[in-house]
């Protein structure tokens, strides 16, 4: 029995139907190797989702198989870095081989510029069940407040 990976097919059959993953098929193609090791043409990097409130922004990204250890959290001039390394569990041959190999392994790093109105000195982090919350307060200026109309 083969194993094959699942690709999800359009209701409606259209001459571009073939054009709908070009884009992935030539990053895996074209792709540079990250750190020096052949990963294929992939690289792995965290999905991260940043949200905003009237008192913070809040970034989750899912990091799962990673400890507290294994990721680095920093900001320097209103960037905030994130980044860390996701260790193979096994190596090609210890076991047995592999017939899908889905999982990424290895090292990430992604920036993102933060606004002026956050609090670097109160910025937060912490893991739970694989999601890192980082909390990123807006300073008191930045808060949105209601101003009475007198007349």
């Amino acid at each position: 029995m083969s194993i094959t990976r699942y690709t999800r097919r359009s209701p409606f059959l259209t001459p571009w139907i073939q054009t709908e993953g070009m884009p992935n098929r030539l990053n895996r193609l074209f792709g540079e190797p990250r750190n020096g090791q052949d990963s294929g043409g992939l690289s792995w990097a965290p999905p991260v989702n940043v949200e905003e409130s009237g008192e913070e922004l809040l970034l989750t990204a899912e990091l799962p198989g990673l400890g507290i250890e294994d990721v680095v959290i920093e900001v320097e001039n209103n960037v905030l870095t994130l980044e860390g390394e996701k260790r193979q569990e096994r190596k090609e041959g210890d076991e047995g081989r592999y017939h899908l190999r889905e999982r990424m392994s290895g090292s990430f790093k992604r920036t993102f510029t933060l606004p002026r109105s956050v609090k670097t000195e109160a910025i937060s982090a912490e893991m739970r069940d694989g999601v890192l919350l980082v909390r990123m307060p807006k300073a008191p200026e930045a808060l949105s407040r209601r101003i009475e109309v007198k007349g």
